[in-house]
């Protein structure tokens, strides 16, 4: 008898991780929690810091906020772009044990567009303003985490999206003179 192939191994790793954790979403608080951070992932808390920066830094929090928005329009295409490619089912589609504890915002799962965002804007939010990595640090993580534990991306696709969104962040950091996280 042959060991299945290691794609095959992977993938039910990877289903057995979502069923565990998208089974911490039974207990009411978490389910709430991680719901939160999902909901306010969507891009509310993002607009709401560009306001808020442009409200309480003037000029520099606009320029922090263009360049937040700019990030975010390429983030955006690279998301939608891969989606479209790859067509991944998200885990609650691929097994009836994974429920989705909300309702997902499109079809595919790959890459986690909240987790993409998520690390682009605080890589360049933090660049601007390092003070805030007591609250974007932890909010990116969550959300990042939320996307898992409520059923509707895997894994590999949270991870991928950490990636992506650090090169994009990087990118972006990069084109835009004097900015940069390692000052």
């Amino acid at each position: 008898m042959h060991a299945p192939p290691l794609h095959e191994r992977l993938r039910a790793g990877e289903r057995g991780w979502c069923l565990r954790a998208n089974g911490l979403c039974a207990r009411h608080g978490l389910r709430v929690f991680f719901g939160a951070s999902s909901r306010l992932g969507d891009g509310s808390f993002w607009y709401g810091l560009m306001a808020l920066l442009v409200l309480l830094d003037g000029r520099a929090g606009v320029s922090a906020s263009l360049h937040l928005a700019a990030t975010g329009a390429i983030a955006l295409l690279v998301y939608k772009l891969l989606k479209r490619w790859t067509r991944r089912p998200r885990p609650f589609a691929s097994d009836v044990r994974i429920r989705a504890w909300v309702a997902p915002l499109d079809e595919f799962s790959f890459p986690s567009g909240h987790t993409l965002h998520a690390v682009a804007f605080s890589l360049v939010a933090l660049a601007h303003y390092p003070a805030l990595a007591w609250l974007l640090i932890p909010f990116s993580a969550s959300v990042a985490v939320s996307r898992v534990v409520l059923g509707l991306h895997y894994p590999s696709d949270v991870l991928a999206a950490t990636a992506i969104g650090s090169a994009l962040a990087g990118l972006s950091l990069w084109l835009v003179p004097g900015v940069s996280l390692f000052v």
